[in-house]
C-alpha cells in the first residue's frame, strides 16, 4: 500500500509510523505504551479491530481462536493506519470483549500526531500494513516466559483459574504464535529483548530511531 505524500492541513509532517509486534506476553504493549509516553504519540492497539461476532450464538463467538489473525477486520484496521500515516483522523471501533461484538453507534475520535506506535500480536503480520511503517520491531520472548506473563494476567487481572488459562494457552495461543507471530518477526527491523528491563528496551527503540532521523526530523 502506497501512502500518499499530502498531509491534512494544519499537521506540516508527516507522522512518523512504528510498528511493534510480539507473542503473547511478550511485553508489546507496556513497550509501546511507554514509548508512545515518552515521544508524546498516539498509541495505537490492534484488539478494537476484532470482528464483529454479534451474528453468531454467544456459545459459538467464546469458541473462537482469538489468536488466529483471520479474527481481525485487516482492511479496516490497513485503512485507518494508512489515513493517521497521512495525517487524516479516523473513527476508530470500539469492541466488546465481554460479548465479542462491537459497540454499536460508537466510535473514537483519533487525531493524527508526530507519533504512532501501532501494536499488536499481528502488527507484523499483514502484508498491506507493513510497509506503512518507518520501522518495525519485534519483541522477542521466551515462550515460558510469555506464558507466566499470561498466567499472572489472567488470572489475577481477569479472574480466570490457572486450568483454563493453561488449556486455552495450549489449545490455542501457543500454536498460533508459532504459526503466525513468531514468523513475522521476519518483517521485522529490529529485534529487541523481551527479558530486558523497560528502559533498556525503550533506549533501544528510541536509539535506533534517532540514527535513522525518525527523531530529528519530528524536532
Amino acid at each position: 500500500m502506497a501512502i500518499k505524500e499530502n498531509v491534512t492541513p494544519g499537521l506540516p509532517f508527516p507522522p512518523v509510523v512504528v510498528g511493534i509486534a510480539g507473542c503473547s506476553g511478550s511485553g508489546k504493549t507496556t513497550l509501546a505504551r511507554e514509548i508512545a509516553r515518552t515521544l508524546e504519540g498516539i498509541h495505537f492497539h490492534l484488539d478494537d479491530y476484532y470482528l464483529d461476532l454479534g451474528h453468531m450464538p454467544y456459545s459459538e463467538r467464546v469458541k473462537q481462536n482469538f489468536d488466529d489473525p483471520k479474527l481481525i477486520e485487516s482492511e479496516l484496521l490497513v485503512h485507518h493506519v494508512g489515513s493517521l500515516a497521512r495525517g487524516e483522523a479516523i473513527e476508530r471501533p470500539i469492541y466488546d470483549f465481554s460479548t465479542h461484538t462491537r459497540v454499536i453507534g460508537r466510535t473514537t475520535h483519533v487525531e493524527p500526531g508526530r507519533f504512532l506506535v501501532v501494536e499488536g500480536l499481528f502488527a507484523l503480520y499483514y502484508a498491506d500494513l507493513v510497509p506503512i511503517y518507518q520501522m518495525r520491531v519485534y519483541i522477542d520472548t521466551p515462550d515460558d516466559l510469555c506464558f507466566e506473563r499470561r498466567m499472572k494476567r489472567d488470572t489475577v487481572e481477569r479472574g480466570r483459574s490457572p486450568e483454563s488459562v493453561k488449556a486455552q494457552y495450549d489449545a490455542t495461543v501457543r500454536p498460533s504464535s508459532e504459526k503466525f507471530v513468531r514468523p513475522s518477526a521476519a518483517n521485522a527491523e529490529i529485534s529487541v529483548d523481551g527479558r530486558d528491563a523497560l528502559d533498556w528496551k525503550v533506549e533501544r527503540v528510541l536509539g535506533e530511531m534517532r540514527k535513522r532521523g525518525l527523531l530529528r526530523m519530528q524536532g
